[in-house]
């Protein structure tokens, strides 16, 4: 009896993980983590604020890409630069190799430092990662990682040099250059064996998980492979979210113990069912209904509570803006510091979803994007706004608080409610507002815990007056 009790143990620890349903909404869970994106942060000026992002409310940061990266002559000091000699924000997402350190976030040495005062506060620190890609130049990749992968004709997909004509191509989406940028055969079992002892190092760190870019361009299972670069299976997301090892290495902490995320932006085709098999997603086409919401200083017309994505919302990390939004296009880098945090109150007061606050450049301005454009230092002050701490912990105390959104005819007054616990209030308008909104609080009267405002429940009707442009949290 006891032979074959171990024999099924054995055997338990042979077989993969079962895989999380994050398709199946459970309506009785409720979100309660927070990320800010310390974007272009140093490991050192992370460390030194570790506290304040702490008492802030946050209970997660999310670093930049931490792996070796395009750094040609000079290009340590701006984070944009359109002389393209001082810097660009776009050089850290080029890896050259997968080792720890690089011009903008700092040394190995440093990011202990760094993850010794997270652990000191409490805070989980996740790490953006990019395995999809190499740098343009594929000359500055290291030899070091070349000979890793078995040589360069073993680096990248058999068109993996060919730009994606149309994204919409699951086999271009997968198989060919995303913005030019070579692509990694990621099936190599070479490159991911090396690419897992960068992971694993991290994870010896103590990070917490990971966020991964341009996710939706490595295959799933259902994705064609590339057969002529001897490919088998679109197997790279089984090795990382650790369902099997490759060539005697595996991943070194329970995937169920980390939060991880990938870039898999809304398009035709994405096949987002088997990615939430893996990893949770990001909610890209529910931010841009935010940011249209925002810019029209209204919700009327628009479904504010949907996230707009098949898989489940408890799995999604939504936000008002994200670097992309901000510095591709500059999609999102019109709307006001006043405009972002009145998303991000109305976001980080939901029930589900995972909101992340995009940390912007010190001293930016609507006219100047990039502001003071120092490389390594911290952003702006508005991730330790009064406003902004407030939700960050509002979220917290809700914790099992299923919620309930309202808003006025005009849609620009907004009120969560979470259950009969507590409720934010969003004036989006530019204007002062009467509200006279549902809300599932109870009777009685509730002062603003930032602003002392006072605001009356009387038959189910939240009551009281809204200055332009702010936020409010009543707690009972």
């Amino acid at each position: 009896m006891k032979k074959a009790l171990l024999g099924i143990i054995s055997l338990a620890c042979l077989l993969p993980m079962s895989a999380k349903d994050r398709m199946t909404h459970n309506p009785n869970v409720t979100n309660d983590e927070t990320i800010l994106h310390v974007w272009s942060w140093s490991f050192d000026n992370i460390a030194q604020r570790m506290k304040q992002i702490s008492d802030a409310g946050y209970t997660m940061i999310q670093t930049s890409p931490v792996q070796h990266c395009f750094s040609p002559e000079g290009s340590g000091k701006k984070i944009f630069d359109p002389n393209v000699t001082e810097g660009n924000w776009y050089y850290y997402y080029q890896p050259t190799d997968w080792k720890i350190g690089n011009m903008i976030v700092g040394t190995r040495d440093q990011m202990k430092q760094m993850m010794d005062s997270a652990a000191k506060y409490n805070v989980k620190v996740i790490v953006d990662v990019l395995p999809n890609h190499t740098a343009f130049d594929i000359d500055a990749v290291s030899d070091d990682f070349y000979k890793a992968v078995g040589g360069r004709d073993k680096m990248f997909h058999s068109n993996g040099l060919t730009p994606i004509r149309n994204y919409n191509d699951r086999e271009q989406c997968t198989l060919w250059a995303m913005g030019s940028l070579p692509d990694v055969n990621t099936e190599n079992p070479d490159f991911q064996k090396y690419y897992l002892q960068f992971v694993n190092d991290l994870l010896g760190l103590g990070v917490k998980g990971f966020r991964y870019d341009t996710a939706k361009h490595i295959g799933v299972h259902s994705d064609p492979v590339d057969s002529a670069s001897g490919v088998k299976e679109n197997d790279f997301w089984d090795v990382v979210t650790g369902r099997k090892s490759v060539k005697g290495v595996s991943l070194a902490a329970p995937y169920d113990d980390l939060f991880v995320y990938g870039e898999v932006l809304q398009d035709k085709n994405v096949p987002e069912a088997e990615y939430a098999d893996y990893m949770g997603q990001t909610a890209s086409s529910y931010g841009h209904i935010i940011r249209e919401m925002l810019d029209k200083h209204s919700a009327k017309n628009l479904d504010i509570t949907s996230f707009h994505h098949s898989a489940a919302p408890e799995y999604l990390t939504t936000w008002v803006e994200s670097h992309d939004t901000y510095c591709n296009g500059n999609e999102s880098a019109h709307l006001t510091d006043t405009q972002i945090r009145n998303g991000w109150v109305f976001l980080t007061a939901r029930q589900n979803g995972t909101p992340l606050f995009f940390s912007r450049p010190a001293g930016s301005t609507r006219q100047n994007y990039y502001g003071d454009n120092v490389l390594g230092a911290a952003g702006n002050d508005e991730y330790f706004h009064p406003e902004v701490v407030a939700v960050n912990n509002f979220r917290k105390a809700m914790t099992g608080q299923k919620e309930s959104i309202s808003m006025n005819d005009n849609g620009d007054v907004i009120v969560v409610s979470r259950g009969k616990k507590g409720a934010a209030i969003v004036n989006l308008s530019t204007h002062a507002n009467k509200i006279d909104i549902q809300t599932t609080l109870p009777a009685g009267k509730y002062k603003d815990t930032v602003y002392g405002k006072e605001f009356i429940v009387k038959n189910g009707r939240l009551k009281g007056y809204a200055a332009p442009e702010r936020s409010y949290i009543l707690i009972k």
